[in-house]
């Protein structure tokens, strides 16, 4: 090989002639992409004999590869742990764990990187060896240095290519969770409205008959005062057993945004007393405590309550999922500068701060896959997104959560697109309609 000593400053720090380790400062973090082709390989030189590995670096690195070494089997295990490599070049013969021992650990741990194996002229059994276990390649000492760098760039290519593959498989997979779970949604929706829909012409029936029999109550004067009594009381319970369905109802249609959000002054306060009168059973269920916070105040903005309210049921039903027995879920509606906030507050689980960073992106979620998609809070933060407001969370583990909704006083009507479907007229009919059963029947018919 090359003689070469000149003594030029190394662009990456390595270790004493001794044989330590020494850690790169360029890594990769992990989880990342694909590697880019473009930057310089990084090399793990590995080799007992000082003399031979230092000025080997040396030639490496004005080759543009970053360089680090060391002198045994278990420094090379404890570099790539701190900083990993995407070529290691090691001699076999090592006192300690030898190259084939430490090949076997690199393929364990460390299956993307890329092994080159040195041997002596009486040890090519152990480089073919080498091979059959997983090696890139093996080359014979004394190393013709072009010869190795070629190697290098050669494994590191190989590198490169089987982490594009890798990441092009996670990507059509992810494709096609998500093509089914946009086709579920769709679904889901067109169901929902059917239901309502169905449901809501009943109700309308209901109330009319409700409202015709207090008008001959009223005209009858003969019927006993007591029997009159029990039979106002009965009406009742069924005018207000009518209002809760096609509040529910509602809710149901609630679930699909408009691409046109109806816009109309809302009240925040109110909009949280529904939704946790909407999810009391889940309450209940849990054996949790949800309620909304007491603030002396009415708090309004302009705003869809449509896609609002989904916001408010996705909070608060993964707070009441965060939650144990015993437990408190508060809704809290305030003003702030421009606008208001409502906060939705746990004190259960908590989230990990490597999850804090994740937990709005699609199909994220530590749940059971029956029990959620992961599409909650990405879906939550694309409609505040389309409201002109936005999300944000706080988070301690076994502490709880909090999740503020932050919103202007007059929010835009930018529309967030989501799963089309032919019931949109009708979604927007029973909006508009209120309380009026039978009205909102007939319009949803167009009669």
């Amino acid at each position: 090989m090359e003689r070469d000593l000149d003594r030029e400053p190394s662009r990456v720090p390595r270790a004493a002639a001794d044989g330590g380790t020494t850690r790169t400062q360029e890594a990769r973090p992990s989880g990342a992409g694909p590697p880019d082709r473009n930057a310089a390989p990084r090399v793990l030189l590995v080799d007992d004999e000082p003399g031979f590995r230092s000025p080997l670096a040396k030639r490496l690195e004005r080759r543009g590869m970053r360089v680090v070494e060391a002198g045994t089997g278990e420094e090379a295990l404890d570099a790539l742990a701190a900083a990993p490599a995407d070529v290691v070049v090691m001699d076999v013969m090592m006192p300690g764990m030898g190259g084939l021992a430490a090949l076997a650990r690199i393929r364990a741990d460390h299956p993307a990187v890329q092994v080159i194996l040195l041997t002596g002229h009486a040890a090519v059994e152990d480089g073919v060896q080498g091979i059959q276990e997983g090696a890139f390649d093996y080359l014979r000492k004394p190393v013709e240095l072009e010869h190795l760098a070629g190697k290098i760039r050669q494994a590191w290519e190989r590198k490169v290519r089987e982490t594009e593959r890798a990441a092009e498989a996670r990507f059509r997979e992810e494709m096609e969770i998500r093509m089914v779970t946009a086709e579920r949604l769709a679904a889901l929706g067109t169901l929902a409205a059917g239901v309502a829909h169905e449901i809501n012409n009943p109700l309308a029936i209901i109330s009319e008959a409700s409202g015709l029999m207090r008008l001959v109550l009223a005209k009858e004067k003969a019927l006993p005062e007591d029997f009159a009594r029990k039979v106002e009381n009965a009406l009742s319970k069924v005018e207000k057993s009518v209002l809760r369905a096609k509040r529910i109802t509602h809710q149901l249609l609630g679930f699909a945004r408009t691409p046109e959000p109806l816009m109309r002054d809302v009240s925040l306060t109110g909009l949280c007393d529904e939704v946790v009168v909407l999810l009391q059973s889940e309450s209940v269920r849990a054996g949790v405590f949800l309620e909304r916070a007491e603030t002396g105040e009415d708090v309004r903005v302009w705003t869809d309550p449509q896609g609002l309210r989904q916001v408010l049921v996705n909070l608060m039903l993964n707070a009441l999922a965060a939650s144990g027995p015993g437990q408190k879920v508060v809704a809290r509606a305030e003003r702030e500068d421009r606008g208001a906030v409502i906060s939705v507050a746990d004190s259960g689980v908590g989230i990990p701060p490597e999850n804090l960073t994740r937990i709005f992106e699609p199909f994220f979620t530590t749940k059971s896959a029956s029990s959620g998609t992961g599409l909650g809070l990405f879906v939550s933060a694309n409609i505040l997104k389309g409201l002109g407001g936005r999300i944000d969370v706080e988070s301690r583990v076994g502490k709880g959560s909090v999740f503020f909704v932050h919103l202007p006083e007059k929010c835009s009507a930018r529309p967030v697109q989501g799963p089309g479907a032919d019931w949109l007229e009708t979604a927007r009919n029973l909006e508009r309609s209120g309380e009026n059963g039978a009205g909102a029947d007939q319009r949803a018919r167009g009669g």
